[in-house]
């Protein structure tokens, strides 16, 4: 399993830590899923697969919620299906002209067919692109996911930001 960035965290070792073992009883019916599994094949953000950027939301939704109380497994749910569609955003040919409006569709589409979504789940992953999409969310744990997926996005464009200066500084001396 990957585990989210900037996370110290082993995924792989679940006997460690208590809190990431609730973190994988949340996802882990979903997470070995084929669908799931296919966005590691396309790029989210600069180097980050869609799979990486979904992990990335799920996580630190779940942390999120989980310190405050809140639902943090629809949390964790949302956050890892919310980007689960399977074509190249930054090409237009054969995909509508408002993509931040139109994958929440396909992503809440495509993660009905893989499991069953409780009312949160389905608020969260339809309307994480708010305000692009002009309905705010409807739940707290949908307003978590919403803005986890975009300081997510903006730490993955920053990180390889960081490594092409890091890089050409080195290239330099």
């Amino acid at each position: 399993m990957h585990k989210a960035i900037g996370s110290k965290k082993d995924f792989g070792n679940l006997t460690e830590d208590e809190l990431l073992t609730e973190y994988n009883d949340c996802v882990r019916d979903i997470i070995d899923n084929e669908m799931v599994k296919k966005m590691d094949t396309y790029v989210q953000h600069c180097n980050t697969s869609r799979l990486q950027h979904s992990i990335n939301v799920s996580y630190y939704s779940f942390l999120i919620c989980y310190r405050m109380g809140w639902d943090y497994r629809s949390a964790a749910r949302a956050g890892l299906l919310h980007d689960l569609f399977f074509y190249d955003w930054r090409t237009k040919k054969g995909i509508p002209a408002h993509h931040a409006i139109w994958h929440p569709r396909v992503a809440l589409d495509n993660a009905s067919k893989i499991t069953e979504l409780n009312k949160i789940e389905k608020d969260a992953i339809r309307k994480h692109m708010w305000p692009c999409t002009l309905t705010p969310p409807r739940y707290i744990e949908s307003y978590v996911v919403t803005f986890v997926d975009k300081l997510s996005a903006v730490c993955e464009v920053a990180e390889r930001k960081y490594k092409d200066i890091r890089i050409r500084k080195v290239a330099v001396s």
